[in-house]
């Protein structure tokens, strides 16, 4: 089946419904830095470097899937959380690609935000009009840690199907237990002979708070506000910054995250690059969609869809079969026919 994605980031989103079974038609992104990312790791890929508002679905008319993260920042408890009042939400022209490609389903992401009760009448305009184009949806909150990623998390997802398959939809529910991000990290933080290593990671017994990529304008390559940072040094982590490399022979305090340990604390696979210098490159990553969480929701839309498509053909069968013998008295079975 094929997807089209807006807002790609740096891949998680991308790369878990790749796993899912999806082939991406197109990619579009506005940051330069994550097109490279995904050029650099996916070379067939047609990423497309461009703003969502001068994209047209019209050429993917009837796509499997329509996908995106769209951004947070409007909806984000960090921020000043004006909704439809701030410029950068993107979730009317996620509607205009709707009415544009007509997909058989959709699948948004936003923060935890969204789900605030001052939201409640903008998310319950975005389902009827959704609605009014076919479509059978729900919103749901979504931890990371219950599809084996090593951080809270939580994440308001949006899924929609066209009537026909959204009988068939399942929300997953996860059960995957993640690793401590000791036992996650311990390979990196020894790879460059650090000797305290092995007692870091048996102490970071725990997994981690929300990692927050921060913004162009706000935020820089730490590991998010006040609170965050706390849960890290509790972790044996020291949040105020983030590595080049990994702790050297020698190190003593606490060690930082490399962007590369960050990457594998969202889920990123080890050797998925990130372009750029260390600032974008870390952002990239932040404001990922963890590859396991898009995969388990895309397998599902997958699943949704095939049944979908097995029943319609199912019915076609059966037509054709009657169109041609009248004075049948039984239609066949399909599987049979």
């Amino acid at each position: 089946m094929d997807s089209i994605e807006i807002c790609a980031g740096a891949g998680g989103q991308a790369l878990g419904l790749e796993r899912a079974g999806f082939r991406h038609a197109a990619l579009v992104e506005i940051d330069p830095h994550a097109c490279n990312t995904l050029k650099a790791n996916r070379s067939l890929w047609n990423v497309m470097q461009r703003d969502v508002k001068a994209f047209s679905g019209t050429p993917f008319r009837g796509i499997d899937l329509l996908a995106g993260g769209v951004p947070c920042p409007p909806f984000s408890v960090a921020g000043k959380q004006r909704g439809p009042q701030d410029e950068r939400d993107l979730f009317p022209e996620a509607l205009r690609l709707v009415r544009e490609c007509s997909p058989k389903a959709v699948m948004l992401e936003n923060v935890r935000g969204l789900f605030a009760p001052k939201f409640a009448e903008y998310r319950a305009a975005i389902q009827a009009e959704m609605e009014r184009f076919g479509y059978v949806c729900a919103w749901e909150l979504v931890h990371a840690h219950h599809y084996g990623v090593p951080q809270l998390r939580p994440r308001t997802l949006l899924i929609a199907l066209k009537k026909k398959y959204a009988p068939y939809f399942v929300w997953p529910r996860g059960g995957v237990a993640p690793p401590t991000i000791g036992r996650l990290l311990y390979p990196e933080m020894a790879s460059c002979g650090w000797e305290r290593a092995r007692d870091w990671a048996e102490q970071a017994n725990g997994i981690a708070p929300t990692l927050v990529g921060g913004s162009k304008k706000h935020g820089g390559a730490d590991l998010g506000p006040t609170r965050a940072r706390e849960a890290w040094r509790k972790l044996g982590v020291d949040g105020l910054g983030v590595a080049d490399e990994p702790p050297q022979r020698g190190f003593m305090g606490l060690p930082k995250l490399t962007v590369k340990m960050a990457a594998l604390v969202q889920g990123f696979p080890s050797d998925w690059e990130f372009t750029g210098k260390k600032p974008p490159a870390y952002r990239q990553v932040g404001n990922a969609f963890p590859p396991p969480v898009a995969c388990a929701m895309g397998e599902a839309i997958y699943k949704a869809l095939s049944a979908g498509k097995r029943q319609a053909a199912s019915h076609r069968e059966k037509a054709a079969w009657a169109a041609a013998r009248p004075d049948a008295a039984v239609v066949p079975d399909a599987r049979v026919w």
